[in-house]
């Protein structure tokens, strides 16, 4: 019984995903050709297996995708490509396809997993060759054989690979150490501060000097009470510092069958619930219209917490009012390093554009000059050791959003830090739970154990083999 429910935790654990992997959610779904999408799909990982099985000689480049992120990084940045339509291209012979469907509802991932499970019996046009995903639901592709080994399969040399972070490549290895997908980007992240408020509340707004205000999160509450006094939020909601707690954990979220809560998440707990009846927070869900308005100069939100997209594609700097389109926003590391979203390349098993899939993946992950060109015309932190310590200490590059700041240093300061090692295939899950749970509590609606109570049978509900 357990192994069959494993099996099915692979396929449906990351359902929902939370908008990440620089951008998130596209406004229109389903482009492309896709007839397949349907909400059982999500099937495909576990009831089909095969093994790698891997060619040449196709027609069409099928990418499957949620966002025009990436088409819009091989579009400016890959040696060849010409754009031949809105979600169509080329690269010499080969026609690229590009099929997107959004990420919300599970769409795209039901979507994804029809295609593999129909895979085998494709016609050769309308074989999947690659395919993104994050960092959320990784693993349930990383652990199935619709993904290919990137090195053993595809060809890609370890030597090319040398210049990547670490943490990149151990969310898409699997159990037996293959290398399933790798990505462009890296996405450390940060503190990002109202330069404004900063001045009025603390006297300054240099990175330096509000890092030391804000150096732990001891430091960090004190600092909030002195924003909640001038009439600020620290953050717009709790849920902002989620993902700094929880990637600092020292413990799973499962351990030998049961759910465990990490100390560090005991601490966010405790921490937002003071903040949230000081009302110096509150508990808006991200992405929501309330949290999204301190993006606005017109709001009172002092910092969100986020990596290079966040502020790049996320914090409404190309609107007119908001803060960033005056470079009225700064970055330091605040209380604790973390990271935060990603998109990953991967090989889909029975591709038949085999070289052409690797040569993206060498030139778009592992090609120094290529990744140096994404930072500069697109802000994004490319995942390459090298080009990232070069542009941080190069002093004529900086970021508009930011008032001229270079982050690069502060992301590549704290990048080396981040630890994988307590990942587990239950994470998406039971995070949003938490969090959705904790809400109750946080507004005075419910007490903590009746909280946790609906925790643990929200959890228990979604992966029946777990206890507590």
């Amino acid at each position: 019984m357990r192994k069959k429910v494993l099996s099915v935790l692979l396929c449906t654990a990351m359902a929902a995903t939370m908008l990440t992997g620089c951008g998130g959610s596209a406004d229109d779904t389903n482009k492309g050709t896709d007839n397949n999408a349907t909400s059982g799909a999500s099937s495909a990982t576990s009831e089909k297996k095969s093994t790698a099985q891997v060619s040449d000689g196709g027609k069409v480049l099928n990418i499957r995708c949620w966002n025009d992120e990436f088409k819009s990084r091989i579009e400016d940045h890959y040696p060849g490509y010409k754009k031949t339509g809105k979600w169509k291209g080329k690269i010499g012979d080969v026609e690229v396809k590009w099929t997107m469907v959004a990420n919300e509802g599970n769409a795209y991932q039901d979507a994804l997993d029809q295609a593999l499970l129909n895979q085998a019996d494709a016609k050769a046009d309308d074989k999947v060759d690659m395919f993104l995903v994050e960092a959320d639901y990784a693993l349930k592709y990383v652990n199935s054989d619709y993904t290919v080994d990137v090195v053993n399969d595809l060809g890609v040399s370890e030597d090319s690979l040398s210049n990547q972070y670490k943490y990149t490549q151990d969310i898409v290895r699997d159990a037996e150490g293959k290398l399933k997908g790798s990505s462009w980007q890296a996405c450390p992240a940060g503190m990002i501060y109202r330069r404004d408020i900063a001045k009025k509340v603390f006297g300054t707004d240099e990175p330096d000097k509000i890092q030391e205000i804000f150096s732990d999160w001891d430091a960090f509450k004190e600092a909030a009470a002195k924003l909640k006094d001038k009439g600020y939020l620290a953050t717009a909601s709790v849920n902002d510092a989620y993902r700094v707690f929880s990637n600092n954990v020292t413990s799973k979220w499962v351990e030998d069958g049961k759910i465990n809560i990490d100390e560090n998440i005991k601490t966010w707990v405790d921490m937002s619930k003071e903040m949230v009846d000081n009302k110096e927070t509150a508990t808006y869900d991200l992405w929501s219209s309330d949290w999204s308005k301190g993006f606005m100069k017109s709001g009172n939100v002092f910092a969100y917490f986020g990596p290079a997209w966040f502020f790049n594609f996320s914090m409404s700097a190309d609107k007119k009012g908001s803060v960033g389109i005056d470079g009225g926003w700064a970055l330091c590391k605040g209380p604790q390093s973390f990271y935060w979203g990603g998109t990953w390349i991967c090989g889909a098993n029975g591709t038949d554009n085999s070289s052409l899939v690797k040569d993206i993946i060498e030139k778009m992950t592992t090609d120094e000059s290529i990744m140096t060109d994404i930072v500069k015309k697109d802000n994004d932190f490319a995942n390459n050791k090298s080009a990232m310590d070069t542009l941080s200490k190069d002093k004529s590059f900086k970021n508009t959003i930011l008032g001229g700041q270079n982050p690069l240093p502060i992301f590549c300061d704290g990048i080396e830090s981040i630890d994988l090692s307590n990942l587990s295939s239950y994470d998406q899950g039971c995070n949003e739970e938490f969090q959705k749970a904790m809400k109750d509590y946080f507004d005075g609606n419910a007490d903590y154990d009746a909280a946790l109570e609906q925790f643990y049978q929200s959890v228990e509900t979604k992966y029946p083999d777990l206890t507590h």
